[in-house]
């Protein structure tokens, strides 16, 4: 794939207590945004993760907007997995994807804005209640397992730096840590899925004196300490690539991007033309990021696969793919970026999608001794 990055430049920057400048062994998976539609993609490529023993072998989990969805549920269900002696999950689709399928069949984006407007409280509180309703209950960032680390990307708009909610801390590298934070899951995952500008932006009160001091660069101070104003992950890294990348040497990335086609007669009103230029923004920084990563595994300078809603199946060089033709898989690329209901038949093939793109990537480039799967999670859906 061609490349106009300059050699050896990387989308990142370390912050205190994580890794350094040399990446280590080890595994990281990256679940992007995309609404639902990247939600429920991610459960396909989780699938087949988990038949290839991969998913018991990672050690970060790092996601934004959509992706939070799906990370977060799999995170506070971990030690409910039951992983076998070799290495996979035989609760996987009763603890994970069951819980997901149910939100999917549900609309929260139009609700929540509306009792965001008219009831107290915010668009974003609305979601984050609802979150907390259908699947996180009063978990915290607490409940999430030591191994593999989860990691859920919000943007700070106060800073325009990434805002990293993990279980060991929670930081911007220019405000600064906060170890061992409380924040629940469901405000942690609604920050990281906050959709400008409808859903965004996300207000959390916090304490100067949590702080580690001395941790930040510049801005550990009020109001930076006292109010984080934090919007959707994806709005500084669409992929949830930057902090996998300096610490880890084997990076997999699952991209629920959605598929932007030509509009001839563009809305000039300013919502949808706002989220029509949105969308184009995050179109170009994404290919940008995709560019990059695909030059790292040209260069040898990580290892690791790529996979997206928008790949073309028969351009991965992987025996006996399953059968997924590019109009069908484009079709479900270019499902609305929404917190919007998925009816059965969606959903089965996004799952699908997910599940057969992640195998065509992983058995070509990762475990290429790995053999095919025989079919799809859901065979009469296809794609």
């Amino acid at each position: 794939m061609p490349n106009d990055q300059p050699a050896g430049a990387e989308p990142v920057r370390t912050i205190p207590d994580d890794a350094g400048s040399q990446p280590k062994p080890g595994i990281a998976l990256c679940l992007s945004g995309g609404g639902y539609r990247a939600m429920v993609f991610h459960l396909g490529a989780l699938w087949r993760l988990n038949e290839l023993a991969w998913l018991s072998k990672l050690d970060r989990v790092s996601s934004v907007s959509g992706g939070s969805i799906t990370a977060g549920v799999l995170g506070l269900k971990w030690s409910q997995l039951d992983f076998s002696a070799s290495g996979t999950a035989r609760r996987f689709a009763q603890e994970v994807v069951a819980p997901i399928r149910k939100l999917a069949a549900k609309t929260l984006d139009v609700g929540d804005v509306l009792k965001g407007f008219f009831l107290p409280g915010t668009v974003a509180e609305q979601v984050a209640k609802s979150y907390r309703s259908h699947l996180f209950g009063a978990a915290t960032l607490q409940d999430l397992p030591d191994r593999p680390r989860f990691v859920i990307n919000a943007t700070n708009v106060q800073t325009g730096a990434l805002w990293r909610f993990s279980k060991p801390f929670m930081a911007d590298w220019k405000v600064g840590m906060v170890k061992n934070p409380t924040i629940e899951l469901a405000v942690a995952v609604g920050a990281s899925s906050a959709f400008p500008p409808v859903l965004s932006p996300v207000r959390v009160d916090v304490d100067p004196k949590d702080f580690v001091p001395g941790s930040g660069a510049g801005l550990q101070q009020p109001p930076y300490t006292e109010l984080l104003v934090l919007t959707d992950g994806g709005v500084y890294d669409n992929l949830g690539l930057e902090t996998a990348w300096k610490n880890y040497e084997t990076i997999l990335v699952s991209d629920g991007g959605g598929h932007i086609g030509p509009e001839p007669t563009p809305h000039t009103d300013w919502a949808r033309h706002a989220l029509r230029v949105n969308d184009l923004i995050d179109n170009q920084v994404r290919d940008l990021r995709q560019r990059q990563l695909i030059d790292s595994f040209t260069r040898g300078v990580r290892k690791g696969a790529y996979w997206a809603t928008r790949s073309d199946i028969a351009k991965y060089p992987a025996a006996e793919v399953l059968p997924c033709p590019l109009p069908a898989t484009q079709t479900l690329a270019g499902v609305p970026t929404r917190l919007a209901e998925l009816d059965d038949r969606t959903q089965e093939q996004l799952i699908n999608w997910g599940y057969a793109i992640c195998d065509a990537a992983m058995r070509a480039y990762v475990v290429t001794d790995a053999g095919p799967p025989p079919a799809f999670p859901y065979p009469a859906a296809g794609v």
